[in-house]
């Protein structure tokens, strides 16, 4: 595939995250019109009702932006993963790393309630253990994407245990605690969004500056060595990279499993494997999907909100195993 077919299909994702945008905007239990919208961000002179005005700046339009930085963030995440891990399967909930950076997470949350600043470095913390546990119990004479797999969902059920032992201890607590478990994007604010804002930025230009090595990486070891490639320093990096990513939507959303395997492979199936294009394609698929999904996961029940991660799991569970068969 030529060069101007994939950044023509780079433009193409772009006018979809575009387009997830403004109907996330536009749908909900409160009816708003497209110019209204329009009017609220400033584009034009309408004169909107107050409450219509509060409900899309500070409910609507933070949630959407949220969403957006989450679908970037664990595609990313996952993209990474299965460069570094050398497994297709890979994504930061099946293997286990959003276990690491939840327990981590919710330790924070529920014995420092006070100390919300703490949740992400605590989270990424998490995430990076459980990244480096995996990888080294997935090590024999090498790594293989099946030993991966194994390690993963021991790892996480270790840490998934972990988990329910202090939802069990704190009891009172437990309630949101269970909510940020499922993973959702309910009631999302503008504090949201400054917590994963610049974790998005650094995480997302970090990926994008280190293509090349991911591209490296996917010749083998001993290829990637004998082109002048530190393949352990790299793979921590590249590893620190996917938690840190992987950590600051988890502390955000809760534990959203499958957007780092889903989308993936769905960009790489239409824009090809080299990573200085699959990075950025898996980006803006991922934030469209989870918008959309978001949406319609507002909408179908409505008044009553499914939470996206109850959906992302429907769709993601069979596709998962379509690619463990496909796989083995």
């Amino acid at each position: 595939m030529s060069n101007r077919k994939k950044f023509f299909i780079l433009i193409i994702f772009l006018t979809l995250v575009v387009i997830s945008f403004f109907v996330s905007l536009l749908n909900g239990s409160v009816d708003v019109s497209n110019s209204q919208i329009f009017s609220i961000l400033g584009f034009n002179n309408e004169i909107v009702d107050e409450t219509k005005t509060q409900i899309i700046q500070n409910i609507r339009l933070p949630r959407t932006i949220v969403a957006i930085m989450v679908g970037i963030n664990l595609s990313l995440s996952g993209a990474i993963l299965q460069a570094v891990m050398k497994n297709p399967l890979a994504d930061p909930h099946i293997i286990g790393i959003s276990s690491g950076a939840g327990l981590f997470g919710i330790f924070v949350m529920l014995i420092k309630t006070d100390a919300g600043h703490l949740v992400t470095p605590a989270a990424f913390i998490g995430a990076m253990l459980a990244a480096f546990l995996i990888y080294i119990l997935a090590w024999k004479d090498g790594i293989k994407p099946i030993r991966v797999i194994l390690a993963g969902v021991a790892v996480s059920a270790f840490l998934g245990a972990g988990i329910s032992a202090m939802l069990i201890f704190y009891s009172d607590k437990v309630h949101s605690a269970l909510l940020w478990m499922v993973g959702g994007l309910s009631a999302r604010s503008w504090n949201h969004v400054e917590i994963i804002l610049p974790y998005t930025i650094i995480g997302t230009i970090s990926a994008l500056i280190l293509s090349r090595h991911l591209n490296i990486l996917l010749l083998g070891d001993d290829a990637a060595k004998g082109l002048g490639l530190n393949v352990d320093i790299c793979r921590t990096i590249l590893t620190a990279i996917a938690a840190l990513l992987a950590s600051s939507a988890v502390c955000v959303v809760g534990l959203l499993g499958f957007v780092g395997l889903i989308i993936p492979h769905s960009a790489r199936i239409l824009i090809g494997s080299d990573y200085r294009f699959l990075l950025p394609a898996a980006a803006l698929l991922g934030a469209a999907v989870l918008t959309f999904c978001d949406t319609f996961a507002r909408i179908i029940f409505s008044p009553t909100e499914l939470p996206v991660g109850i959906l992302m799991a429907f769709l993601g569970a069979p596709f998962f195993l379509f690619l463990l068969r496909k796989e083995i």
